[in-house]
């Protein structure tokens, strides 16, 4: 129990007593009054306004109703799950514009300087174990959605035979140059339907750009329908919201003829409440004439619970099951892949 106040709250003192616990972040779902005392004290950070398609009438107060407000209280702007700034004084309307990756448009062509596909041995051989082991028999045919730049495949197409499924039709002619012994068809992971069935699906971390469990299901739903009965599929994300940490990685390759890369990745959550986290690259892109450029490319990114997999992977039709494994790269208990059967 917190006392602030004999004969009312002092609100000011509440939030202190709640941060000194621990508390940082204060969701405050009380009514016009509450609000208005919040903002008269200069204690309200973010309002969360809730829009209806419905008109209704009546005798409701206002969002603020009670205390004067002292002048005005300036406050960010944020737009479904995309925080954005507040406006400087005397700016007009703002308009930010979804950036797209750059990665898998007119960069592609860097991916293999950015990411070489040696550096991929590793986690391959844990997902081809995992494939062999989980179905009914050893796979033969193998399904991959969003495939890339064919780093994993460069490896699994020694055991299995793939078709690999990419959006990005940079990363597919990537991925030809590597893979020429491999099917390749351009599609989006969450509609495309090929008309046939696989021993195995696999999804790599581009299931991460499933920023809705609406898309992630359509992906599931993608894996279902092309894995045969008895057959498995893997989804590989690189974060569940339980094992997410905030963190920081580089690299990079020299190429031929002077032609070089390196990147800086910082991964972050803006928002610990919603379901998306960003991941922010800056690039070093040296051409062969020396010259070097620099480019930022900005990821959002699903981040789901373990329990949100689990539901959606049983709704789809399959029987899962949530796996942790090590990698030498990766802090022990952060990885976890689901491992799915039909």
């Amino acid at each position: 129990m917190v006392v602030a106040g004999d004969r009312g709250v002092d609100l000011a003192v509440v939030l202190d007593a709640l941060g000194g616990r621990g508390h940082r972040a204060v969701l405050a779902e009380g009514g016009p009054t509450l609000n208005a005392q919040l903002a008269a004290a200069g204690l309200l950070d973010e309002l969360c306004p809730s829009l209806s398609p419905r008109l209704v009438g009546g005798t409701a107060k206002r969002t603020l109703d009670g205390l004067e407000i002292p002048g005005t209280t300036p406050l960010g702007l944020r737009a479904g799950r995309v925080p954005v700034p507040a406006p400087p004084p005397g700016a007009g309307s703002l308009d930010f514009p979804a950036m797209e990756p750059l990665m898998y448009g007119e960069l592609a062509g860097w991916w293999p300087l950015l990411s070489a596909p040696a550096s991929y041995a590793e986690e391959a051989e844990i997902y081809r174990r995992l494939l062999v082991e989980a179905g009914d028999r050893p796979p033969v045919t193998v399904l991959e959605l969003g495939s890339g730049g064919g780093n994993n495949a460069s490896h699994l197409k020694a055991h299995f035979q793939l078709t690999l499924v990419d959006l990005s039709e940079g990363m597919l002619e990537v991925s030809r140059e590597l893979n020429p012994e491999c099917e390749h068809v351009q599609g989006d992971m969450r509609t495309v339907r090929l008309g046939r069935s696989f021993d195995a699906v696999f999804v790599h971390d581009a299931i991460g750009y499933m920023t809705t469990t609406e898309d992630l299901a359509q992906v599931l739903a993608t894996a279902f329908v092309h894995c045969r009965p008895g057959g498995t599929a893997l989804f590989a994300p690189d974060h569940l919201r339980e094992n997410f940490r905030t963190g920081t990685d580089w690299g990079g390759h020299d190429g031929d003829l002077g032609r070089g890369a390196r990147f800086l990745e910082w991964t972050w959550d803006p928002d610990p409440l919603d379901s998306t986290c960003t991941v922010d690259y800056a690039y070093l892109l040296r051409e062969a004439d020396g010259s070097v450029r620099v480019a930022h490319d900005r990821h959002l990114q699903g981040l789901f619970p373990r329990a949100t997999w689990l539901g959606l992977l049983e709704e789809a039709g399959f029987r899962a099951r949530a796996v942790p494994v090590d990698h030498s790269e990766l802090e022990p208990g952060t990885y976890e892949l689901f491992v799915a059967t039909r």
